[in-house]
């Protein structure tokens, strides 16, 4: 992709390094990188605040557990529904300006949590937040999948997705601070309320961050009277693609949801284990995830993003074997956080760059929008079936299982799709 002339574009250099990458990028594609890092680092602060302050609720408001897990369900369904929704959008007015609607969505939703009195208003402004939480990837992902050149692809969207565990970081830094110097009644607000810190941040993206050239060169080569359609997706020529991405996003969410939903109930209550309600067991989970992360966004590239997937399916799968059947110790399962988090959330580094390369320019936030949520929507069904399921087996032949299909779904589908490893996108 040519650069515009009036960016200076660094000169390449000959010092090999894991961020020649960075390096050699132009102006441009280093300040659309730096907003979508930070915007999904935004994102999964103000995303993760719900899990930390859910006790603080149970114990003022009387929630059930059930009725948290509501607000937790709805918050996936709507932001299932706003990420394909997302991605219709940036198909029609742009990346960068649907990127700029869901920050504000989402943070303003979040700030409205800060306000509700009671379990229902709660409910509907956490709902309502999940439609720009979900949003915020799809238009993320489409715009730097689009800005940066093939062969980086991998690795620059991949550091982008590590954002999450940063922001995931920062909340639990925040909840600490907030709950060590206001009593629990006002911390858990205080803390919704910074979730609006997020729409600072659309000012500099606004001035800031253009279009790719490639969507805005696609764009100008419609006609006016055939804009994109959304629909385009389930066409002949694309269907079975479409069918099949859905699949491979169905199993790497479906597996994750399964390993963070009920795996800490599973060692609390029926191995009795305690370190999990300490901050150094959430820490080595968090560092394992932005490592998982890293490391993943460098194999998709070298690997090529099937093998990556593939990698990644079968370590997940491994970990939840050695928590669910291994008897372990507190101190064993405090260095478990680790590869925990890192098979977890390394799955996902490629999935960005993946999803960007399998669909046309015309309809690419479209696709990517619906395949990986409606992976994410479908998802969002396995911690109520496995909870089910625990009413008959043993808990962890629940997780056992719904993991071991999840990643074996996640085997098959990366198989059956084409490798788009180094793949040019083109404005048709």
């Amino acid at each position: 992709m040519s650069a515009p002339d009036t960016l200076d574009i660094p000169k390449a250099t000959t010092r090999p390094g894991p961020f020649d990458w960075y390096r050699n990028i132009n102006k441009q594609e280093r300040r659309t990188f730096w907003s979508c890092k930070i915007g999904y680092g935004l994102d999964g602060m103000d995303t993760q605040m719900l899990s930390f302050v859910v006790p603080t609720l149970i114990a003022m408001w009387g929630i059930t557990t059930g009725e948290a897990g509501l607000i937790h369900t709805s918050t996936l369904i709507a932001s299932a529904i706003g990420g394909w929704v997302a991605g219709i959008l940036s198909d029609r007015i742009g990346r960068v300006r649907t990127l700029q609607l869901t920050v504000l969505w989402f943070a303003f939703f979040t700030f409205l949590c800060g306000f509700a009195q009671n379990y229902e208003q709660l409910l509907i402004s956490r709902t309502l937040m999940g439609f720009g939480f979900g949003g915020e990837w799809t238009a993320g992902a489409v715009l730097m999948g689009e800005v940066i050149r093939a062969k980086d692809r991998g690795k620059a969207v991949g550091m982008v997705q590590s954002g999450w565990a940063l922001g995931w970081g920062l909340t639990a830094i925040l909840y600490a601070l907030l709950f060590s110097v206001l009593p629990p009644e006002d911390a858990w607000r205080a803390l919704f309320i910074l979730g609006i810190v997020p729409a600072i941040f659309v000012i500099f993206v606004r001035r800031l961050v253009k279009d790719p050239e490639i969507y805005r060169e696609a764009k100008a080569k419609q006609e006016p009277s055939n804009p994109a359609k959304f629909y385009e997706i389930f066409a002949p020529g694309i269907l079975f693609t479409t069918i099949r991405a859905s699949v491979l996003t169905t199993g790497a969410l479906g597996g994750y949801y399964a390993i963070t939903s009920w795996l800490p109930t599973f060692l609390k209550n029926e191995r009795g284990l305690s370190v999990l309600n300490t901050s150094g067991y959430l820490a080595m989970v968090i560092v394992g995830s932005y490592i998982g992360y890293v490391i993943s966004a460098y194999l998709t590239d070298i690997l090529g993003r099937k093998k990556n997937f593939i990698l990644f399916a079968v370590g997940s799968f491994t970990i939840v074997l050695l928590y669910t059947q291994l008897p372990v110790s507190n101190a064993v399962m405090l260095w478990l956080g680790f590869p925990l988090g890192f098979f977890a959330s390394g799955i996902f580094s490629g999935m960005g760059a993946f999803l960007t390369e399998l669909f046309p320019t015309r309809i690419r936030g479209s696709g990517q929008g619906f395949c990986y949520n409606i992976g994410r929507a479908l998802a969002a069904l396995f911690p109520l079936l496995i909870g089910l399921l625990s009413q008959k087996v043993p808990l962890s032949v629940g997780i056992g299982a719904f993991a071991a299909v999840s990643y074996g779904v996640v085997i098959l589908a990366a198989l059956s799709l084409p490798e788009t490893r180094g793949k040019q996108l083109d404005a048709e």
